[in-house]
């Protein structure tokens, strides 16, 4: 049975969700998220652009405005129900680490 989309997310997807708390457009977000993330997490603009048009379908943001190119989006209430669900998912996870391994000393 395949998995429903957007049931996870890919930290891709997270973080670009995240960026759009505040009106950005695509650029925004291609800055945002490696500096958020330390240089952890990076997105390609062909992944990003793509996951953008889905989100919209999927109603999870909004376009709020249009420059000739350049386009602005927002988080919707379902985009932020999504990622409050993956923000839980991941704290589970990680509590559920804790519970087998305990807390981790951090380098």
């Amino acid at each position: 049975m395949p998995r429903m989309k957007f049931q996870t997310l890919t930290e891709q997807m997270f973080y670009t969700l995240l960026c759009l708390k505040e009106e950005c457009c695509g650029m925004d977000i291609l800055d945002r998220i490696p500096s958020m993330t330390g240089q952890r997490v990076t997105i390609g603009s062909g992944t990003l652009y793509t996951l953008l048009e889905q989100f919209a379908e999927a109603g999870m943001i909004q376009e709020t405005r249009v420059q000739g190119r350049r386009r602005s989006y927002i988080l919707t209430d379902a985009g932020r129900q999504a990622l409050e669900r993956e923000y839980r998912r991941i704290c589970a996870q990680a509590a559920d680490y804790r519970s087998i391994f305990g807390e981790v000393e951090s380098k």
